[in-house]
């Protein structure tokens, strides 16, 4: 009787005895099925209350996890590759990582942050190359926006998204070429009205006051990403804090005459002895993006490479340029790319387009918190131009352009370790 209940029992047992200190290994380098899923899963499993590994520079920066809340079953679901090894297996692989002969290195996610896209309520996934992101990779993220900002509400959150907002209040200068379009007039009258019910004498300087807020929230210890012309333009707002650069067009009186000269670089976050551009008709605000030239580079040539970091000595900036390839293919947006001589010293340049002093990805530190700016509007769109359809990321599963932006929802998850010394 009793050999009967014990042999029923090891039966019960057998399938999770079977998964007894087991791991799953998930690759990131060109086996993976579906990279910017793998993330989504990892994410995800944080998300609800577990931990995992991030092998930087092994193959690919994978990830390691021990088997338990279903996550090999969720990755087979999203045809994402992932190998159930052995602890004995993952003691080695994690041995292999952290030897010092290899530019290799483990880093710990212990809690997944909770993510704010500043983004309109009526903007689509597909309006964005994050919220576009996010949503194929299944993580969740709220919605915030001025009215948002303004109350305090960032500090609800640990990662800052900046949708392609135009934070001079120039409307991103499509002034020139929309201004008879519905749609431009209908974003201008929606704008105008929040300003003057929030108390603001121009949507111009809502936008100042917004920027500001979110600098402060950086300093405090927040994580902003941000692109395209959320990027530029937002440094632009804080260099001109005080000062009018706003056409009539834009605001109903003209910029001040004297504003190149009262611009304060010492505010910037990035971004410093650029000149900004007060034409209305010009389709930018400073010279801090680089001029377009389309016709000019042949878009099979066009590539950004990812610099190399020390895996163990400078552990960010290497899981912010993890990837199965060192060169990532080009792509325009309002801000296609940054001068290489407008950008601070004390910034962190990533990824740069070899041969055209041009910088595409950068990161720095702000206070406690840190700021990353990724120019360009969709990786998988070369050129986007108004009323373009939405990208298919099922199309694009493996895109390295997309994995630098995933890349930035694991990094605040990262434990700190101590520097070495």
């Amino acid at each position: 009787m009793f050999k009967r209940i014990l042999t029923t029992l090891l039966f019960t047992l057998l399938p999770f005895l079977a998964f007894a200190q087991q791991y799953i290994l998930i690759p990131m380098d060109e086996s993976q099925t579906n990279h910017l899923k793998a993330y989504g899963v990892i994410f995800n499993h944080l998300t609800d209350g577990n931990t995992a590994q991030w092998l930087l520079n092994y193959r690919g920066g994978s990830f390691l996890a021990e088997v338990e809340n279903d996550i090999v079953r969720k990755s087979r679901l999203r045809n994402v590759q992932a190998d159930v090894i052995s602890a004995s297996q993952a003691n080695n692989i994690v041995n292999q990582v952290e030897s010092n002969s290899s530019n290799t290195s483990v880093v710990n996610l212990e809690k997944a942050p909770k993510i704010a896209v500043y983004t309109p309520d009526q903007a689509l996934p597909w309006d964005d190359a994050v919220t576009l992101a996010l949503t194929y990779a299944e993580v969740e993220y709220d919605k915030v926006w001025d009215v948002e900002v303004l109350e305090g509400k960032l500090d609800e959150y640990d990662w800052l998204h900046l949708h392609h907002e135009d934070f001079t209040g120039q409307y991103g200068k499509f002034w020139a070429n929309y201004r008879n379009m519905p749609w431009y007039i209908a974003q201008v009258k929606q704008m105008e009205a929040m300003a003057e019910e929030l108390g603001f004498a121009s949507v111009s300087e809502q936008k100042k006051k917004v920027a500001r807020t979110i600098k402060d929230y950086v300093e405090k210890g927040g994580f902003l990403f941000a692109m395209c012309s959320g990027t530029d333009t937002f440094d632009i707002a804080l260099a001109a804090e005080d000062v009018d650069i706003a056409p009539e067009q834009f605001d109903g009186d003209p910029a001040d005459p004297n504003a190149q000269s009262k611009i304060d670089y010492s505010k910037t976050l990035a971004f410093e002895d650029f000149d900004i551009v007060i034409n209305p008709s010009e389709y930018e605000h400073a010279d801090i993006d680089v001029p377009v030239s389309i016709n000019e580079v042949d878009q099979s040539l066009d590539f950004f490479t990812l610099f190399e970091f020390s895996a163990k000595w400078d552990p960010v900036p290497t899981m912010l340029t993890q990837n199965h390839v060192s060169s990532v293919r080009g792509f325009y947006g309002q801000t296609t790319a940054y001068q290489k001589d407008k950008v601070k010293s004390s910034v962190v340049v990533l990824g740069e387009a070899p041969g055209r002093n041009q910088v595409k990805y950068l990161h720095g530190n702000h206070g406690r918190g840190t700021f990353t700016f990724y120019a360009g509007h969709d990786p998988e769109d070369y050129t986007h131009r108004v009323n373009d359809p939405p990208t298919d990321l099922a199309l694009h599963p493996n895109s390295p352009g997309y994995r630098l932006i995933l890349n930035n929802i694991l990094f605040p998850a990262a434990k700190k370790k101590k520097k070495k010394t």
